[in-house]
C-alpha cells in the first residue's frame, strides 16, 4: 500500500472510501498537509463493516510536535506516518473490537488496548506488536 499526503483546506471532504474521509484523520493541531496510508484505511472499512456501527477516530496522524505532547506516545509512534488510527465504536467493547482487528492482522500490525480510555490502537506496521494498557 501507498502513503499519501493531502491537504486539509482541499481535500478534507474527499472521500477515502466507503465510511471515510480525508478530515477524520487529521491532526489534532490542525495542520496541513495530513499522511494517511492505504493500508490502515483498507483495515478501519472492514472494521466499519464487520460492526456495521461508525468507527469513531480519536487520533489518527500526528505531526512530530503533537505527537511528542502526548502522554503515552510513542517517539516513533506509527501515527507519525499516516498509519495508525486510535479508535472506539459505541456499544462495542475495547476487548470485542480489539480481537476483530486481531483477525484482520494476523502476524503483522500494532493493536493496543486502551481500557481507561477506552479505544484501541490499530496500525498497519509491516511487524506484530501487542500491548495492554490500563
Amino acid at each position: 500500500m501507498a502513503i499519501k499526503a493531502y491537504s486539509y483546506a482541499k481535500d478534507g471532504s474527499k472521500a477515502l472510501s466507503k465510511n471515510f474521509h480525508v478530515r477524520e484523520f487529521r491532526c489534532k493541531d490542525h495542520s496541513d498537509p495530513i499522511f494517511i496510508d492505504d493500508e490502515l484505511v483498507t483495515l478501519l472499512q472492514k472494521i466499519r463493516d464487520h460492526f456495521g456501527k461508525a468507527v469513531n477516530i480519536n487520533s489518527a496522524f500526528r505531526t512530530a510536535s503533537h505527537n511528542a505532547r502526548q502522554k503515552k506516545a510513542s517517539k516513533y509512534s506509527q501515527h507519525l506516518y499516516g498509519k495508525a488510527a486510535d479508535i472506539w465504536i459505541a456499544g462495542v467493547s475495547v476487548d470485542a473490537l480489539a480481537a476483530y482487528a486481531e483477525t484482520l492482522l494476523p502476524g503483522k500490525g500494532g493493536i493496543g488496548r486502551y481500557y481507561t480510555d477506552g479505544f484501541v490502537h490499530v496500525d498497519v506496521r509491516e511487524v506484530k506488536s501487542r500491548w495492554v494498557t490500563q
